[in-house]
């Protein structure tokens, strides 16, 4: 469910002169993000340049208060930049009003959340057609397409299970699910092991591998050290600049 990708380098490129390369699906300029509380302003991001290559698994990590957020939040078009440059999938987001970013999101980005977000009284069917059935997809495709979404994460005999009748492993899966049934040019993942127990996390995790494998192109939004080691590559986060950009000790490793 992955689009075409690029063979990857092991060494990530942080250059930024111009705009995208071939292959980059995410790239930023000069990025600021600035909040205005009371008479003082707060930067939130400070000037961050990141480029992120077709099916790279990369992990973006740093405290609270580090800025990672709101770079997710950019970079899941959620909120708008102050100053800089943002391009996903060769499209200039920057400047997008809501509406126009509600339209990229639906189509480019698969979101995972820590707390699912899954609707309560409706079945993992039902729960991951919503994205299709935001962009008009008919009927028939919704419903072909959410069976073979719910099939790769392994849960073909769970589709008409409410959440409150899966476990939270289960509950996860429907929400990966969920993510891949638009078949985005990324996946986001923002703690997506949080609220899960470290066996359940780490099953989490290799499927994260497996739909790597595949092609798709993975951001890993984390706190926790041993869980952005998952990723090929770490993006360290700190006080609103990028304090690191390496491969992963488990990339080296290969």
């Amino acid at each position: 469910m992955a689009i075409e990708t690029a063979v990857l380098s092991a060494e990530p490129n942080t250059s930024n002169a111009g705009g995208p390369h071939d292959g980059e699906v995410i790239v930023t300029d000069n990025l600021w993000k600035t909040y205005e509380m009371g008479d003082q302003q707060v930067h939130a991001l400070r000037g961050v340049n990141l480029r992120i290559r077709h099916n790279e698994y990369v992990a973006i990590m740093g405290p609270s208060g580090s800025g990672k957020s709101t770079l997710m939040n950019l970079i899941g078009c959620l909120d708008s930049p102050s100053q800089g440059k943002y391009w996903l999938n060769g499209h200039d987001v920057s400047e997008l009003d809501d509406d126009e970013l509600a339209r990229i999101r639906n189509k480019e980005i698969g979101f995972v959340f820590q707390t699912f977000n899954l609707l309560a009284r409706a079945t993992a069917l039902h729960n991951v057609e919503l994205p299709l059935i935001y962009n008009g997809t008919p009927a028939s495709e919704r419903i072909d397409r959410a069976k073979a979404a719910l099939e790769s994460v392994g849960l073909e005999s769970r589709m008409m299970h409410k959440p409150n009748e899966l476990s939270g492993g289960q509950r996860q899966r429907v929400a990966i699910a969920r993510a891949l049934v638009n078949r985005p040019s990324i996946i986001l993942a923002d703690e997506p092991t949080g609220n899960l127990d470290s066996k359940t996390g780490d099953e989490i995790m290799a499927l994260f591998d497996e739909l790597h494998s595949k092609g798709n192109t993975i951001i890993l939004v984390t706190h926790e050290p041993d869980i952005a080691e998952f990723a090929h590559r770490v993006v360290t986060i700190r006080d609103g600049v990028i304090a690191g950009d390496n491969a992963s000790t488990r990339a080296r490793g290969q």
